[in-house]
């Protein structure tokens, strides 16, 4: 039975990395000591939903969580600092910092070192997020003790709305656009004067057609999406803007 660390003090572990080609060690004092951290702890480096949710969003929120106090995000996983590094490059995680707990000391005296034998992993760590206050556990979410690999409030969202409910999250705008478009060029202009950051996702002329007519049910370029809603093209976009 995995239980809350709440109230109580981080491990005292001393982490080996690797920065610039030279060896380095840092302390949970290093790492907690005066600062207010924001931690979430994963099975593994490259696997599925670590690399395609649970990391990347809390590295999307980064500059969020600072806004509401917290002084840095944590990466745990019970890997080494080489895969840690790597992965970290992979996924341009620039906003956080990768804890290698490669001999599982901090995840074990956390109480969420598990068993992955079945899957030819080993010990590894359970996946859970907790904010931690000057080295000591404010609060946790633990996932359920349910098979396979439940992530359900570890999440970044949850850890905001815990920390602050009403922060406002940066808004997710996708361009699909083409080469030399003078409308894209307009659409893409607008946002930058209306402060919006957006993804610009050009397409070639043999796909376009068909990509648009899918996701929007117009072959023309541009189209806007912004948090899951199709705004439309140029025109659509200044109407909105001006709401």
């Amino acid at each position: 039975m995995l239980q809350s660390r709440e109230g109580q003090r981080v491990p005292n572990v001393t982490f080996r990395v690797r920065e610039n080609n030279e060896w380095k060690t840092v302390t949970t004092a290093d790492l907690f000591e005066g600062k207010t951290i924001a931690l979430f702890s994963l099975p593994g480096a490259f696997t599925p939903t670590c690399s395609s949710t649970h990391l990347p969003r809390y590295n999307e929120l980064a500059p969020v969580f600072a806004k509401h106090g917290v002084d840095a995000i944590l990466c745990v996983s019970v890997n080494d600092t080489f895969v840690m590094n790597e992965w970290a490059k992979d996924q341009e995680s620039e906003n956080i910092v990768m804890i290698p707990d490669g001999n599982g000391e901090f995840t074990e005296g956390m109480g969420m070192l598990v068993d992955k034998a079945d899957l030819g992993f080993g010990k590894r760590s359970w996946r859970y997020s907790m904010l931690v206050k000057d080295g000591v556990v404010d609060k946790m979410f633990i996932e359920p003790e349910e098979p396979g690999d439940p992530f359900k409030v570890s999440d970044a969202d949850t850890m905001l709305n815990y920390i602050a409910p009403n922060a406002k999250r940066p808004d997710q705008v996708v361009v699909f656009s083409k080469v030399g478009c003078s409308f894209c060029a307009k659409a893409k202009q607008m946002l930058s004067d209306h402060g919006f950051e957006y993804i610009d996702v050009p397409l070639e002329h043999k796909i376009r057609g068909k990509v648009l007519g899918a996701l929007s049910g117009d072959m023309t370029a541009p189209q806007i999406f912004i948090n899951g809603k199709l705004i439309g093209g140029a025109d659509a976009l200044e109407t909105y803007l001006v709401r």
